[in-house]
């Protein structure tokens, strides 16, 4: 990577990281594209250059944190062993929705859904329908199953059964407690899978 590459790299970055302090302290719909701005140390018009939109800047907002987080709990589903790849998701998809920021952000989104219809939009193309579409295909591709959206949503459920204490502010599970749990949830739906094939 060049250096003017570079540049323009720690601009965005910068941009996306002051736009998640604001998102969070702030809401979607007060947040404030010269704060953003500001604390990026750009200008207004430098932000609406790398996203011309408050709902794209939201998006990529998103996205950042969950690269941030390490959530890439997709790629687990490329392990040559199926069955192995699907646990090891399970895991990870469980762990990354217990996150602080996770958290944060689904508070948010439960807090201004009704004023921000497109920040739920937003949210919903970042996160569930890019990972149901992912699932989907490899549940079809790997698995056999072509009509996976019941046995996959019930399963995902099961997956973030632990998100709820969380949000208000419980206990979260041990290290060991989810690993019995996911196991258990991923077991249950490859049962049914095996009964209904």
């Amino acid at each position: 990577m060049g250096k003017i590459e570079q540049n323009k790299e720690q601009k965005r970055r910068a941009i996306l990281a002051a736009a998640k302090q604001q998102f969070l302290a702030e809401g979607y719909a007060s947040a404030n594209m010269g704060k953003i701005a500001d604390q990026a140390q750009v200008t207004k018009q430098t932000v609406y250059r790398y996203f011309p939109s408050k709902t794209e800047l939201f998006q990529a907002t998103l996205r950042f944190m969950g690269n941030s987080a390490g959530e890439n709990f997709l790629d687990h589903l490329e392990d040559p062993n199926a069955e192995d790849g699907l646990r090891r998701f399970a895991l990870a998809f469980a762990q990354a929705h217990l996150t602080q920021d996770h958290l944060e952000t689904f508070r948010l989104l439960i807090a201004e859904s009704g004023k921000a219809s497109e920040m739920i939009e937003s949210f919903f193309q970042v996160g569930p329908n890019e990972t149901g579409a992912t699932l989907a295909m490899f549940f079809a591709d790997r698995l056999g199953v072509q009509d996976s959206e019941q046995p996959v949503r019930l399963w995902l459920a099961m997956l973030l059964a632990f998100r709820d204490k969380a949000l208000l502010g419980q206990e979260r599970p041990t290290e060991q407690e989810m690993r019995d749990h996911v196991t258990a949830a991923t077991d249950l739906l490859l049962l049914g899978l095996a009964q209904k094939g």
